[in-house]
């Protein structure tokens, strides 16, 4: 059996069992949710193994040194906005107030994932600008 029958039953069984909970849910069952996070987390180790082993595959049958350029750059850019947010730039007191633990470690978190969000949506478009200009000025 090639791997495209095993996954197409795999996701034909899923469905089924989705049907199942979802038929349990109208008639009122109240457990269910447990089971639908049950079936959410097979799921998602499902595609988390077929990834990795597609990414793996793909790793080794191609060139490997660009690979991990563009990994250990997109970790510099990671590390870079970590160490560029403060982590002191919220008034937290009203966060906690409300019983949210947040702390300044957290908000530097938030603060690096926004930074290097914004670092790679200039990237992207300086990217989309040069692709532009450059098929523009080679007609």
């Amino acid at each position: 059996m090639d791997l495209y029958k095993l996954i197409k039953y795999l996701a034909f069984g899923l469905g089924i069992i989705g049907v199942i909970l979802a038929i349990m849910i109208m008639m009122g069952s109240e457990n269910v949710i447990d089971y639908i996070f049950y079936v959410t987390y097979i799921v998602m180790a499902i595609i988390l193994v077929m990834v990795l082993f597609y990414v793996i595959k793909g790793l080794l049958a191609g060139n490997i040194k660009n690979t991990l350029i563009s990994i250990g750059l997109f970790l510099g850019i990671i590390l870079i906005s970590y160490l560029l947010s403060s982590g002191t730039d919220l008034n937290l007191k009203p966060f906690n107030d409300k019983g949210l633990d947040i702390s300044e470690n957290v908000s530097k978190y938030v603060g690096a994932g926004l930074f290097t969000f914004y670092f790679l949506l200039m990237g992207a478009i300086v990217a989309m600008l040069f692709a532009s200009a450059k098929k523009m000025f080679n007609k």
